[in-house]
């Protein structure tokens, strides 16, 4: 692959590692596909063991995304219903709010859920913490995820 290919692929990933962050682009998917279409055009058994290793590793993280904050909000006593209606206000936030609706949403859901739940603003506190904890988790999960695959990718490019 051209200088420039390589350098868009290496774009196309930082942006990716940007959308883990900041929900507004698909960040795991950007990534693997840039990389997929990397193989695609690099060729050879290298280029697609590359490929397959960073799929594997965002798929691990999109996994664990999910999977870890989920329990530790379900371990702190945080009720299926009340993450359930925090992802809805989350997903109504994203639309709302550009940028930061996603997080703020789940997060406002997560309160208004366990206020209608609990007796008061104390008792329902300590739950929107735990919400909050978990969505920077999961954030971190996926920056860690799309970083790793990225840092496959580019090991493989040097190196070819």
């Amino acid at each position: 692959m051209p200088a420039w290919g390589e350098l868009l692929v290496l774009i196309a990933c930082v942006v990716g590692i940007v959308g883990t962050i900041v929900p507004v682009l698909p960040g795991a998917v950007l990534v693997g596909g840039a990389i997929v279409v990397w193989a695609l055009v690099e060729g050879g058994a290298t280029a697609w063991a590359v490929a397959a290793v960073a799929v594997a590793v965002l798929a691990v993280g999109w996994v664990l995304t999910y999977l870890i904050p989920g329990k530790r909000m379900t371990a702190a006593g945080i009720p299926t219903r009340t993450l359930v209606a925090g992802g809805v206000l989350g997903v109504v936030g994203l639309f709302v709010v550009p940028v930061v609706g996603l997080p703020l949403g789940f997060v406002l859901g997560v309160y208004l859920a366990e206020r209608v739940r609990l007796p008061d603003h104390a008792a329902a506190w300590p739950s929107t913490v735990e919400a909050m904890k978990g969505t920077g988790l999961s954030v971190l999960i996926g920056l860690a995820s799309t970083v790793i695959a990225t840092a496959v990718w580019g090991a493989a490019a040097v190196l070819s």
